[in-house]
């Protein structure tokens, strides 16, 4: 698909693009950068990187598709910095998990030769780090491109493309109908977790070995780092405020309703509960079963 595919920032997601690429061979070179000596080492080791600098300048150098790999709150930084470095017809996306912010700045930051097109690969994990990259962490995964209204059509269809050629399941919506989408579905989940392990950790120090898999399946995400995770929710405030406050009134409902002793509205609330799961279990097996089709017949 492409001449050379720049990552700027070989953490978890960054690395495993790299990996994913390399295996799927999207690119002639494949190319890294990253801030520390150590880590531009490190990825100079790996077979499936080309090349990898310390440089911006000299890692985007012939690149046509460049990916900002980066917490979110680096993103703005290096869209703003990158665009004298770009080649003409160069492409950049990013992987943030947060759009409107990035995909404005985007759109200011880049001369016209280049374009600007946001995604965000809705495949990350509570883990982090090059050391746990992996080449299939995209397959059968959703990925949210985000052109704005002036977007170019040709880099936005081969952005498209490139997550495809991942394994990808990819659906275009605005940066706006992205951030409130993400803020209910993946950073409310993630607030929750963090603050009930939070409050956990106040209380009886033994309790915890009382748990089963419950508390386990829970809480998993808590575990996610939690300097990415401040930024990420400080750039998207306004909408998890509002699926926060969502939140706290199906919170009072059920308080309301243990108060009363209002056996019927309680049942109701856990009913909607269930049947929220169980419509998720199912999407989650139709996308397992695709992605099963697709491997035994590409």
């Amino acid at each position: 698909m492409f001449d050379q595919i720049t990552v700027l920032g070989p953490g978890l997601l960054g690395a495993s693009i790299l990996k994913a690429a390399h295996k799927r061979g999207l690119a002639k070179r494949i190319v890294a950068w990253a801030h520390r000596k150590e880590r531009v080492k490190q990825c100079e080791e790996q077979p499936w990187c080309s090349a990898a600098y310390a440089s911006i300048q000299e890692a985007l150098d012939g690149a046509d598709m460049v990916i900002l790999a980066t917490p979110v709150d680096n993103i703005i930084d290096l869209l703003r910095s990158i665009g004298p470095h770009l080649k003409e017809g160069a492409i950049v996306t990013d992987a943030g998990s947060t759009k409107t912010l990035i995909c404005n700045q985007g759109e200011s930051s880049f001369p016209p030769s280049a374009h600007f097109v946001g995604s965000h690969p809705m495949a990350g994990s509570e883990k982090s780090g090059l050391e746990n990259a992996d080449e299939t962490l995209f397959e059968g995964r959703t990925c949210l491109v985000t052109p704005i209204p002036q977007a170019n059509d040709i880099a936005t269809e081969r952005v498209v493309r490139f997550w495809e050629s991942l394994g990808m399941n990819v659906t275009c919506i605005s940066p706006e109908a992205h951030d409130q989408a993400v803020a209910n579905i993946s950073h409310l989940p993630q607030i929750l977790a963090s603050s009930l392990c939070a409050y956990l950790g106040s209380t009886d120090s033994h309790w915890h070995r009382f748990s089963g898999g419950g508390l386990r399946d829970t809480s998993r995400i808590a575990s996610s780092p939690p300097d990415l995770w401040k930024e990420i929710i400080l750039q998207n405030r306004s909408f998890i405020l509002r699926a926060i406050e969502g939140m706290e009134r199906e919170l009072h409902t059920v308080k309301s309703a243990i108060l009363d002793n209002d056996a019927s509205h309680l049942a109701r609330v856990l009913a909607q509960g269930k049947a929220y799961r169980d419509k998720l279990e199912k999407f989650y097996q139709h996308k397992k079963e695709a992605q099963s089709n697709t491997e035994e017949n590409p």
